[in-house]
């Protein structure tokens, strides 16, 4: 037996949420059972980094079971306009105190110490993230390995071609994280995203995410040599120009990879190499260290990091004729940001308001964060993204290891408690517009992970030829049947790493890169995609409705997705067969079985339902 504590927002209830707008009163309700024997609770509230306010709950009523207490605060006298506070309630009894605490930011626990305190994120008002996204499917490609469009390219002198697009591997290192040049291409073009659209438009794609496409020496373009040329080798301008034109037609957007932190060492700002004849021009334009040395990401030598501090540099990017606004007048839709913990706060500022100016207000801004953005700490800095003047939102990867440890471990606890933190962490704008992936081109295959055998003692040249069994691959498509279902149906945008829809698999990078297989893909893990992209765009409940749990166990999670009068319940089992009771008749949109008060969840299954009418 617990406390129950409920939170109301300008007097209206605001079940499970941490995150308000400015500018309104915060209200609490406490609930305590009264065979907890508490005493008068008080209630200690910090702004982030600051001393706590203790403050007394006024006594409201009891119903001889429980006693409810309330309070009110306004934000704006502790933190301004936006920021973080943590806060908990102190309840006497006896002589001893308990501490009221979560693991998800909802849920209450009694704890005799204060250690995990409830969060509050208070944002700008009128903070709001681009509606076309909401509702959408992204589609993101690695340009090399997507397909060979017919068209005009042109490849720098020191670069090699595998031709062998089915069997090719990527080059890679002697060991994990050893010099590699990857300077070895396979061919995919910017003209062959073009050709293919008609393709991703079956999958009910309504954004692509590209990697790099900027001129650089590697294959893979996080080392670029000239922001404002599109590369050679896949095609140039022309097909860049190409592809845009044949994407809107389809009502299909892009967005790009902006790679802002670091340049190449190769590049027209550091050109180690004169290849760009600029010498030491912009060389200011770098970190240095206190030995006056260049400084490079993660140490990666060729790869030289940008100084943001340098109005220069950072107006590079975002002044009127910057990288930003460029690429937004030449048709794309948004940018997704690279490493965005390691951009500085002034260019965060300044490259959302020369998007957003650029776009009037239209263009997407999705930054690489791993963890929970609403209170990140990198580099020994509070990240402030989410508050209304960087990021539109962030690649959910706390979404994607919940995914995976619930189909591997059976973890629906985990899952749910995932799901809850962030819904109650984020704006509901930012809920509404995360990039729920399972995979990137930085992580291993999805089909790998949920199959395959742990990367745990393997060199490079044994995971190059690696495949899994067809016992492995069988075990790997059912999970991966199941979580995508979630992360189709989950708040947010799902992602899908090109070829995981075909059953491509691969360990870390560079073998997470392989080819598509046009052709050969797996059939039966391509229909359920596409079926995943008509029921996703038969929904208006997956364009911004409201989430909730209906259950949720160790082994089995349902929740349902509500938006006028569209309401879906979905269903996820990982054990033993469950039984889920909801009045009425169902329909499962995945399999078209239908039921009546009680639907059965096969294990390793998910559901999709709505209701026959």
């Amino acid at each position: 037996m617990t406390v129950n504590i409920k939170i109301s927002f300008n007097g209206e209830d605001a079940p499970r949420r941490g995150a308000f707008p400015s500018g309104g009163e915060l209200g609490f309700t406490l609930e305590i059972p009264r065979t907890l024997g508490i005493g008068v609770p008080k209630m200690h509230i910090c702004p982030d980094g600051g001393a706590d306010r203790e403050l007394e709950p006024a006594f409201a009523s009891t119903d001889g079971e429980k006693d409810t207490y309330k309070i009110k605060i306004d934000p704006a006298e502790l933190i301004g306009t936006d920021g973080l506070l943590y806060y908990c309630f102190l309840l006497p009894q006896g002589e001893r105190m308990l501490y009221t605490h979560s693991v998800n930011n909802v849920d209450c626990i009694l704890s005799e110490q204060d250690d995990a305190r409830f969060r509050l994120l208070i944002y700008e008002q009128g903070f709001d993230t681009p509606e076309w996204f909401r509702g959408g499917t992204m589609y993101q490609i690695f340009p090399d390995r997507f397909f060979r469009g017919v068209g005009e390219v042109h490849y720098r002198e020191d670069s090699e071609q595998n031709d062998d697009w089915y069997g090719g591997v990527p080059q890679y290192g002697e060991y994990p994280g050893a010099p590699v040049k990857n300077n070895v291409f396979f061919g995919g073009n910017l003209w062959g995203v073009a050709q293919k659209l008609d393709r991703l438009s079956e999958l009910g794609v309504s954004v692509i995410y590209l990697n790099p496409i900027f001129e650089a020496a590697s294959n893979h373009k996080y080392d670029i040599g000239d922001y404002m040329k599109i590369d050679g080798g896949f095609g140039g301008e022309a097909a860049f120009a190409e592809l845009i034109r044949a994407a809107k037609e389809r009502g299909i957007r892009v967005i790009l990879d902006g790679v802002f932190n670091h340049t190449g060492d190769d590049s027209l700002f550091f050109d180690r190499y004169g290849r760009y004849g600029s010498g030491d021009r912009y060389r200011d334009r770098y970190c240095r260290n206190a030995a006056g040395e260049v400084e490079c990401w993660w140490g990666i030598e060729i790869m030289p990091r940008l100084n943001h501090k340098n109005e220069e540099c950072r107006r590079y990017f975002t002044g009127d004729d910057g990288v930003a606004r460029k690429y937004i007048r030449e048709g794309i839709s948004g940018w997704r940001l690279d490493v965005a913990d390691e951009l500085c706060d002034e260019f965060l500022d300044e490259f959302r308001a020369a998007v957003k100016d650029e776009s009037k207000g239209e263009a997407l801004i999705i930054g690489e964060v791993w963890e929970n953005a609403a209170d990140k700490v990198a580099y020994g800095q509070r990240r402030r993204y989410l508050r209304g003047r960087q990021l539109d939102s962030v690649m959910n990867y706390p979404l994607k290891n919940g995914l995976i440890n619930f189909a591997k471990y059976g973890d629906g606890e985990g899952l749910y408690n995932v799901l809850t933190e962030l819904y109650s962490s984020y704006p509901r704008a930012v809920c509404d517009s995360l990039m729920n992936i399972v995979g990137t081109h930085d992580t291993e295959r999805i089909m790998t992970v949920l199959g395959g055998d742990e990367d745990r003692g393997f060199s490079n040249d044994e995971l190059a030829q690696k495949k899994m069994t067809a016992a492995q691959r069988g075990k790997a498509k059912k999970l991966l049947k199941m979580i995508s279902a979630l992360q189709y149906t989950a708040y947010g945008v799902p992602s899908l790493y090109y070829g995981d829809e075909a059953g491509v698999e691969g360990y870390h990078d560079p073998f997470c890169r392989l080819p598509y297989p046009w052709g050969r893909e797996d059939l039966e893990l391509l229909d359920h995609y596409r079926k995943l992209g008509e029921i996703r765009a038969s929904h208006e409940a997956f364009a911004g409705g409201e989430f909730g749990f209906i259950d949720h166990s160790d082994s089995f999670i349902a929740y349902e997705r509500k938006k006028a009068g569209d309401r879906v319940v979905v269903a996820s089992n990982r054990g033993g067969t469950h039984i889920l009771g909801l009045p009425g008749r169902w329909r499962d949109e995945l399999t078209g079985a239908e039921f009546e008060n009680e639907i059965p969840v096969s294990p390793e299954t998910t559901v999709i339902l709505s209701e026959v009418k």
